[in-house]
Parts: structure tokens; sequence; C-alpha cells
């Protein structure tokens, strides 16, 4: 047996994982970065990366269909599935390729296997040890499911199956209408299925302010998805030809096949975690405000950990920020810890939903109902969204008198302006400094500036 010794062990090489070896190795540290699988995790081979490709090709495919509107004659002769894939590969492939340069050009060990922590700062892999200064956890997530589902791949699916099928569905139900289960209903739709999505809650993306969740369901029925809100499920059951499912009504629904989509469990369990002093609360590693752990020298990040602060989004941008501030802070540098309400969010369906801050009833419970104005700019007055034929919003949630709480955002592309209006809460602007601000015509970050100039109380192109 082996003992390797290095100033920071890296348990895990998904965003976080890889984010904190990359900048700890910028910092002048010796690291290892242990991985069972690939580098960049979830979210470059399972997650973000490729369903966003499949979402791609799925905006391809419609404007195919949708062509005539803009005076284009085209015909869509089909969704080409192994295309598609290659297409999306491809994409990962690059990604992948690019991020190992990265980290051996940074002199980052890596070791291929399963590690679990053996002793202080030690983790083991095979016969061999490693063992830090610091240890960093970063082991990512997995795919939840229900009690009794049981995910088979084939007729019950989870992500990572739905990511690899060679087919387009005739029909899907979709269990769950958050972030992943709209995705893939949007992109599935896109490519010709049949689909209903099924929630147990009275909205979709139910985190979202609820205003967004409404226009998100409007423009879901328009293109034909099926919509069960506060529907909870019972149980499923194979049939000769697919799946049937079960709601709690009495409701059954029969499909191709059902994606479980209820989110994402951490991976905890089994590695040694709990016996070595680190405090796991539900499978998750509970953190302060520095991401450190309640076990001295070992820090915890990404999609496993769960802070005192909230909800701690699952997000691979998340990761990023808190392998970097972990990085510096256990190299000494000054950090700041992270907001976890600045962050910006997205959902890549069609439309697509962002935001970041306060939703309407989070601001109206930290700051009070009579203490914040709020105001909604159609899409239909900004020329760009009409140019691109889509529907939505610019809502903002502001502090009377005081600086912007909340930016929500419905439409297409629209993910892209949420950078802007990141920045804007992240400063605590004020309406009028934003309204100052001259955005470029014609783009739909000119939503932004005009929600912001009815806000400060001299609108443009809306009617006050």
């Amino acid at each position: 047996m082996a003992d390797n010794r290095y100033d920071v062990v890296v348990l895990g090489g998904g965003s976080g994982g890889y984010a904190t070896a990359l900048r700890a190795a910028e910092l002048g540290k010796s690291v290892v970065l242990v991985e069972k699988d690939k580098v960049g995790g979830t979210c470059l081979h399972r997650g973000c990366i490729p369903t966003k490709a499949l979402l791609h090709a799925g905006e391809i495919a419609d404007q195919a269909r949708e062509s005539a509107t803009f005076g284009v004659k085209t015909t869509l002769e089909g969704i080409d599935m192994p295309g598609v894939h290659k297409y999306k590969d491809s994409v990962i492939a690059k990604n992948h390729k690019g991020l190992t340069g990265l980290i051996k050009g940074r002199g980052i060990k890596v070791v291929d296997g399963e590690g679990r922590l053996t002793g202080r700062g030690t983790v083991q892999v095979g016969a061999d040890t490693y063992t830090g200064t610091n240890l960093v956890l970063a082991t990512g997530s997995y795919s939840r499911t229900l009690p009794g589902l049981d995910l088979d791949g084939d007729r019950v699916l989870a992500s990572e199956h739905a990511l690899a099928l060679d087919r387009v569905p005739a029909t899907a139900i979709v269990l769950g209408g958050g972030v992943i289960g709209c995705e893939f209903a949007s992109a599935w739709t896109s490519f010709g299925a049949k689909v209903t999505i099924v929630e147990a809650l009275p909205h979709l993306v139910p985190l979202e302010d609820e205003a967004s969740s409404k226009l998100l369901e409007r423009d879901f029925r328009r293109r034909g998805i099926g919509l069960m809100l506060g529907a909870r499920f019972e149980r499923a059951e194979p049939t000769d030809d697919g799946i049937r499912v079960q709601l709690s009504d009495g409701q059954t629904l029969q499909a191709e096949l059902l994606l479980v989509a209820v989110g994402r469990g951490p991976t905890s369990a089994g590695l040694g975690y709990e016996e070595q002093g680190v405090h796991v609360e539900r499978g998750f590693v509970a953190v302060d405000e520095y991401c450190r752990t309640s076990a001295e020298g070992v820090y915890a990040v990404g999609d496993l950990v769960s802070t005192n602060h909230g909800v701690h989004p699952q997000l691979a941008h998340v990761g990023f920020a808190e392998g970097i501030l972990v990085a510096e802070h256990l190299a000494g540098l000054p950090v700041v810890p992270i907001d976890y309400p600045g962050v910006p969010r997205i959902t890549y369906s069609h439309p697509e939903v962002a935001s970041v801050g306060y939703t309407q009833a989070q601001a109206a419970e930290a700051y009070g109902g009579d203490n914040i104005t709020t105001v909604t700019y159609d899409l239909a007055g900004n020329g760009r969204s009409s140019i691109l034929r889509t529907r939505g919003a610019v809502k903002v949630i502001a502090a009377k008198d005081g600086p912007v709480l909340g930016i929500h955002i419905v439409g297409d592309r629209v993910g892209e302006l949420i950078a802007e209006a990141q920045l804007i809460y992240n400063w605590e602007a004020l309406p009028a400094e934003v309204a100052r601000l001259i955005h470029p015509h014609p783009t739909q970050s000119e939503a932004i500036g005009e929600a912001h100039l009815l806000l400060a109380g001299k609108p443009l192109h809306v009617h006050a």
C-alpha cells in the first residue's frame, strides 16, 4: 500500500471538485483529484451539457416546422436520434478534452477509482491512500426516485437514461415539474412526442416566482404538453406496450415510458464521512458559509452539501463558485461567502425561465408586502422578441425607495439576459440607476431596461 501526501485531496471530479483542484493548483498547492468515472461529472457527461444539446436540437426541429412563418419553405423529415446523439456526444467530448488538458496543465494528479475516507484527511482508493493537509468532498448527487418505483432504464427512466434513449417516444409521462422534468418535456415535445407532466405541487418550477410558473404553464399548454398539477403519484405498473401510472385521486395515465424527475439526492452513503467526524443531515454534508464541515480541515462543495442559509441550489455554477471559495480559503486568502439568493437560476425549456434574487412571496415575507413594489413588462412590447416570435415577460421586485430585490424573466433565449440581472441584484442597484443605462436596440436586453424605466416612474414602450 502506497501512502501519498498532498496539500489538497479532492474526492470527486465534478464541477465543484475540479474547480477546487484547478484554483488550488493555481495558488501553488499540490493537488490530487480522485474520480471514479470521468472528470466533469454529472454536469458535463449526464446533465447540463447534454440536456442543453438535446434542447438545441429540439429548437432546430421547431424552427423547421415553423419556418413558413418567416417566409422560408422547409420540411422536417424526422428526428434522427443517432445523429442527435452524435452531435451531443461531440459537444461533450470537446469540453472533456479541454478540461483534461487544463487539469494536466496545472500539474494536478488524477486518480481513477472510487475513494473512501479512512482517516483524518485520508482517502483510500484500492490499495493506495492519499492524505492531504486539507480534504475536499465533492461526490455530487444521484437521480432520486420514489418508494416502490424502480428505475429500470427501459420503461421507467431517470434523466441519465433519457439522455441515452435511442428513439423519440411516441408518448411519455414526466413525473416532476421542476427544472429537469420541464426541460425533458420541452425537448421531447420538440421532437414530436406527446408528453404529460405530473407535478404534486400547484405549479411547474415551484421554486420560481408564481407569475413565471404561470407563464411557462400557459406556453406549455399551447405546445400541447399535458399538465396535471397538484396531482400525486400513487403507483406505476408495466403494460404490454409501456407503463400505466395511477394518481392518488384515482386517475390513470398510460404512455410508452415514464421519466422520474423528482430531484437529486446527495452521494454520501458508504463513503466513510460520518465515521471520520463529518456531520451528515439526511445524506447531505452540513457546511458553514466557508464550506467547512464539522471535521477539521475538511470542506465540502456542490450538490452534496446543505447550508444553514436556506435552500442550497444544486447548480453547476454554484459548484464552481464554492470550489474557488474553498481553494482560496484554505490558501489563506480573504473570501466573501456566497449569497445564494444572488445566484442566477435558469430552466432551459421553450420558453426559458430565468431569475435571480427574491420571488414576490419571499420579498413580501422578508420586507412586508406594503414595503415592496413590483412591475411586469410584457415582451410583446420588445422588438427583438417580436422578431423571434417569443412570448413572456420581465418582472422586477424592489423595496419601496430601495434596491432591486428580484428579477424574473420568461421567454426564449432569456437565460442570456440573467447575467445583467445578477449584477443589478448583487450590486443592490436602485431602479432609477438601472433606468439610466442605455440598452442596445433591438435586443431582448431592452426589456430589462424598460422594466426599470417603468419602476422608476418613466415608462417608454409600455402603457403606464
